[in-house]
């Protein structure tokens, strides 16, 4: 890797994040740290930063000619709000944007696929991360694990679909390479574990590891978005209810060669991670590191 001037990291705090700061400070890269509260990460120069206050870009942005995109969480149109961002961003001396996205959201899709869209034509250096589902859904601050902590089940309508959970430790990792390699990906990057599981065998291996029962409950699309409207947008609702459909249709039954392939190692395990982070009973282990 080379020597960048300067990476603005925007959710510092969060799942990606937080490891992306880490990773890039212990390798000597000048880091600013943005968050809401300008909370201090792993070194770096924490820096106020709202997706919604734009009086907080410019000194977000002072100096960084990199920036990691976390899109704000919740809403249904990112693009309304980070696409000027992007603007400022190139204005002010960004030459290389990589976008966390989802696994879900090809470019021109919905939500961070207007972003996805619209990258390559701002910057000349570029990269959009399109994860799948993070097994941290399991073990961090998510619906899921809160459920698992609390009542030893979590619920989805994927039904028997599989996913290739990928934990965040690679997907930082991958982050990592995107925002500093030379040259830039210049590409999106679908990124995976290495194997694709149904949350029934999620619920079977988190009950192995943990020594205490693990259930997974199987909701109705209906049910499901009525579930989810307690505590989020309608809209947002239906948007994620749209993706568990997409799983019960197979659309997440596949792995990639991506973290091989961009680290020189192999993806971590659903089962190697679910070691790693619990131990002693399950709700005393389980990390509750901020969403990114």
């Amino acid at each position: 890797m080379t020597t960048v001037a300067h990476t603005l990291v925007i959710g510092a705090t969060g799942t990606t994040g937080s490891r992306l700061v880490s990773r890039l400070a212990a390798r000597g890269h000048r880091v600013s740290a943005a968050s809401r509260r300008a909370t201090a990460v792993g070194g770096a120069r924490p820096v106020r930063f709202d997706w919604y206050d734009s009086t907080t870009y410019a000194d977000a942005l002072r100096g960084a000619d990199r920036v990691y995109l976390v899109p704000p969480l919740g809403s249904a149109e990112p693009g309304t709000t980070v696409l000027p961002f992007l603007e400022q961003a190139r204005a002010a001396g960004v030459r290389r944007a990589v976008l966390l996205s989802s696994s879900a959201v090809p470019a021109g899709g919905p939500a961070t696929g207007e972003i996805h869209f619209a990258l390559p034509g701002l910057f000349d250096e570029w990269a959009v991360l399109r994860p799948s589902w993070f097994m941290q859904n399991f073990t961090g601050n998510h619906l899921h694990a809160q459920s698992i902590r609390e009542d030893g089940m979590f619920w989805t309508a994927t039904g028997e679909g599989r996913v290739a959970f990928v934990d965040a430790d690679d997907i930082a990792e991958v982050a990592a390479h995107a925002l500093t390699d030379d040259p830039a990906p210049n590409t999106d990057l679908l990124i995976t574990g290495p194997e694709a599981l149904s949350h029934g065998e999620i619920a079977t291996t988190l009950t192995a590891v943990t020594g205490r029962p693990v259930t997974h409950r199987h909701f109705t699309h209906e049910q499901l978005h009525d579930r989810l409207a307690e505590s989020m947008p309608a809209a947002f609702a239906t948007f994620l209810v749209g993706l568990d459909r997409a799983i019960a249709d197979g659309a997440e039954d596949r792995t990639t060669d991506t973290v091989q392939r961009i680290t020189g190692r192999p993806p971590r395990t659903f089962r190697a991670h679910a070691e790693l982070v619990t131990g002693p009973p399950l709700p005393d282990r389980l990390s509750s590191t901020d969403p990114a």
